[in-house]
């Protein structure tokens, strides 16, 4: 007996997180936008690494666009927290707005 092996995401409000060293990627790749968080720097405390500044990135996932026009909207956040919730609005706002 088989079974399918589908990968399961980490997700936020219903939508997967994928990281990939200091980039995190939040959205579904088959939405016509995701974003894109950079953690640019972090602070030790006691035994953790508590992320500093982010990046945030709108960016949209048309292959057909140059790499330059796909970043939509960006801004900085300290605190992925922080970052995350901004993105978040900003993917359901873009996503919302495609339709």
């Amino acid at each position: 007996m088989a079974e399918s092996k589908k990968e399961k995401f980490l997700e936020y409000k219903g939508k997967p997180l994928v990281r990939c060293d200091k980039t995190i990627y939040y959205g579904d790749m088959s939405d016509p936008y995701v974003i894109c968080l950079n953690v640019l720097d972090h602070k030790d405390i006691e035994d953790l690494k508590v992320s500093g500044k982010v990046l945030i990135q709108l960016i949209s996932t048309d292959p057909d666009v140059s790499p330059k026009e796909k970043i939509i909207k960006k801004s900085e956040k300290n605190g992925l927290f922080n970052a995350l919730d901004l993105g978040a609005v900003w993917l359901e706002r873009a996503l919302k707005n495609n339709n």
